[in-house]
């Protein structure tokens, strides 16, 4: 299989680098997390990026997107990633929008999606209820009341959840924990009483928020017990899919800034790059990188096509980019010597955002055991 990009999707990944790179450079994050700035990410530079489509890359043209695919969304995560960019592009397009797309009725998507790829709505998946990934460990209970349903319960990690402007929440109403048969989706604003968000401050200087619940009414059903958890899951694979894209821009990026420090750093009179040993890991590394490259990119592409290996090509690409990710940082780190702990240096960054990506819908650990599972294993 040919992973020669089309002319227009090389189009868009040299747009996207150009933009990322003129716009939100690591010193852009770096500003963020000093000031710390209460939203997280900078709202013009997203609008900026919902301006040359962007944000609705993944969002019909009927209802203002491109209609292109998550092939396309990849490359412009992978852009982001190698400038370490924060954007509601995880939250809000590989996870919110998909989900009000599927399972929305009509109405509801042309009143959001026209917003999400206008860079004015920011919808997150509150889902999440522990301190590792377990898409069915749900305990939030939804009760059926005047019609509709009534939310409770409390959600942790949600992506931009301390901005968000409306949530889908993934919530029980029959079975116990555990139990996948049970769950349901449910549209709920973030403006509506009872919802209350923190934010968290992680490591890597990203949003999250924990999520509190308190009988709250959802504006709208998304996807019933049965079918619900089987969409969720479509959904979660591709944004492990588009993470590990992302993921790879990081390693590539910080890839790329060693190469560059062992060809100017000297020792005993000579750059460091030129001792054996150092080149041998510096080869050991780019192996790694391209296996990657194309594990990440087979893995978008078996989305989009509808493949039905896909959730394991999925769980291959999200174990592989965590594992590449962890080991470029690490090697950094060793080949820049002590300056490479230091904030003064951007290396730090890259480090904390591969472990806090790489736990992300489920670590490499996670995704090598469903690997060996989808595979009979």
């Amino acid at each position: 299989m040919s992973f020669v990009l089309t002319e227009e999707q090389r189009a868009i990944a040299k747009a996207a680098s150009d933009l990322v790179a003129r716009r939100a450079p690591v010193a852009h994050l770096r500003a963020l997390r000093d000031s710390r700035d209460p939203v997280g990410f900078s709202r013009e530079v997203w609008r900026e990026m919902a301006s040359v489509g962007f944000a609705g890359i993944g969002i019909p043209e009927a209802h203002g997107g491109s209609g292109l695919g998550l092939t396309e969304l990849g490359l412009v995560l992978e852009a982001c990633g190698r400038a370490l960019a924060p954007t509601p592009l995880v939250s809000t397009v590989l996870l919110g929008a998909p989900l009000v797309l599927a399972a929305g009725d009509e109405a509801l998507r042309a009143r959001e999606l026209p917003l999400v790829a206008s860079g004015e709505r920011v919808i997150a998946l509150a889902h999440e209820e522990g301190p590792h990934h377990a898409p069915t460990r749900v305990t939030t209970r939804a009760e059926p009341h005047a019609g509709g349903f009534r939310l409770t319960g409390e959600k942790s990690f949600v992506l931009d959840g301390h901005v968000a402007d409306a949530f889908v929440v993934v919530a029980r109403v029959a079975g116990e924990a555990d139990d996948p048969r049970g769950l349901a989706l449910f549209f709920v604003e973030a403006s509506a009483p009872g919802v209350h968000a923190t934010r968290l401050h992680l490591v890597d200087s990203r949003n999250a928020a924990r999520v509190r619940f308190d009988g709250v009414t959802a504006a709208a059903t998304l996807g019933v017990p049965g079918e619900a958890f089987a969409l969720l899951d479509r959904v979660l694979d591709g944004a492990r899919a588009g993470l590990a894209a992302e993921m790879l821009g990081g390693a590539d990026e910080v890839f790329a800034r060693t190469l560059a420090y062992l060809k100017e750093r000297q020792q005993f009179g000579v750059a460091i790059g030129s001792f054996q040993a150092l080149q041998h890991r510096a080869a050991d590394l780019y192996c790694d990188l391209e296996l990657t490259r194309s594990v990440v990119l087979e893995a978008l592409r078996a989305i989009d096509r509808g493949d039905p290996e896909a959730a394991r090509l999925v769980s291959a690409a999200k174990a592989r980019a965590g594992t590449t990710f962890s080991r470029a940082t690490a090697e950094a780190v060793q080949m820049h010597g002590g300056v490479g702990v230091t904030d003064e240096l951007d290396i730090g960054f890259f480090v904390k955002r591969a472990r806090v990506a790489d736990v992300t819908f489920g670590d490499s650990a996670f995704h090598r055991d469903r690997f060996a599972r989808l595979s009979g294993f």
